[in-house]
This record gives C-alpha cells, structure tokens and sequence, in this order.
C-alpha cells in the first residue's frame, strides 16, 4: 500500500501553502482546520515550511511541517484522536517515527537477518538526470515489514521530504547515501524564469531532459 502526506494543488493562487494543506488534511483524513473544532486537548502548530520539490507530475510541491500534540495532557494521539478518511482518496492512516526516516535499520531493531525490509534505496531517474529512489516499508500493527502486504510502502518523493524533515527537525544525517540539498527550489525557479514552467500547467507541455540542464546553467 502506497503511502503519501494529505496533498493537493491549491484552490487558488491565492491560498497558501499551509492554508493548501490544512484544507486538504481535513478533506482526506478530517483533521479541522478551525483551532475551536479540535478535540480537546489537542492542538496544531505550524512549525515551518520546506524547500519546493519538483515532481515528476511537473508540479512544485511545498512540504508544510506542523506538530499535532496535546500539550503537557499525557494522551496517546494514536488511540486517542479518530480521523475521518475520504474513501475515494485514503484507505488508511499509520503512525511512524520520524526520526526512523534517517536509518536504514528497522526502528524495532531488527535486520536483514531477520527478514526486515524496513529500508530500500536504488538509482533512479529525475528528469533524465540519475539520483537515488528511497523507500521505506512501515509494518502495519502486528505486521512484518518483510511482507508487502503488512507494510506501508512510503517512497519517491513523500520518502525524500520525510528525510529532509527529520535531518531538520534532528539536525542529523541519514545513514544510507543521499543528496544532501533540500528541495528543488534552483531548478524549479530557472524552469520558471526560462518560461518552461507556469502557474497554472500548459496542456501537451512537458519538461525534458534537456530542460532542466538548460536551466541548471542558466
């Protein structure tokens, strides 16, 4: 099962990034945007946002970062707070360390010799240019991460801006191999100086190879 944060393109050009997923999180999975709505004693507090990333749909994506908590109310948020998903978009919600997203070894302190498959990373493609594909696979509760059908599978982007988050939030560095900047903001502000870019996606355009190298040098 793939896995992905609450995301969708903004309703207008006005709407800001953290307004874009504030409303998105209570479309998919129900988490008020109103401070009053909120179940006691749970709150929400915008932390930051991250560098935009280009994805491979030619869309900028900007990570927005914010720490749902209870305060000092010792409440368990992972039995404690209901959400209400959307069927037609999510089937599910997991709860992870955010700090396991820095480590290639299973945070239930299991290896490969026991059959964890908790880190996979490859060389893959970004635009014709070569660079690493995370994944990471989240056993369901009870589940052996081993087994595609017990595990959440998190990967590509959603894998790259959980990694970025966590070296920021630990000021740590993974232990796997991986580029170390963050975000696509250079090539994504070249793309849209160079006119190969726009507001709003042009119908029958599509960025190549060749474009992105001809902005990396503009």
């Amino acid at each position: 099962m793939q896995a992905r944060s609450p995301s969708q393109a903004s309703d207008t050009l006005e709407e800001t990034p953290i307004e874009t997923a504030r409303r998105e999180a209570l479309e998919e999975i129900g988490l008020p945007n109103d401070v009053h709505k909120l179940p006691a004693p749970f709150q929400v507090d915008h932390l930051c946002e991250l560098p935009s990333n280009l994805a491979l749909t030619e869309l900028g994506v900007r990570p927005c970062v914010a720490f749902l908590h209870t305060g000092e109310n010792p409440v368990d948020s992972e039995e404690t707070l209901m959400p209400r998903l959307e069927p037609k978009e999510v089937s599910a919600i997991f709860f992870a360390s955010l700090r396991s997203f820095l480590s290639d070894r299973d945070p239930r302190g299991r290896d490969a010799v026991t059959g964890s498959r908790w880190y996979q990373g490859r060389e893959g493609t970004w635009f014709g240019t070569r660079g690493r594909v995370h994944q990471f696979n989240v056993p369901k509760k009870g589940g052996n991460a081993s087994l595609p059908e017990d595990s959440y599978k998190v990967f590509g982007m959603t894998a790259r801006m959980l990694i970025d988050t966590a070296r920021l939030a630990y000021a740590e560095e993974p232990s796997f191999e991986y580029e170390h900047h963050l975000g696509d903001e250079e090539v994504l502000r070249k793309l849209l100086n160079s006119g190969r870019l726009s507001a709003e996606k042009q119908s029958g355009s599509h960025i190549t190879r060749e474009d992105v190298a001809k902005a990396a040098k503009m």
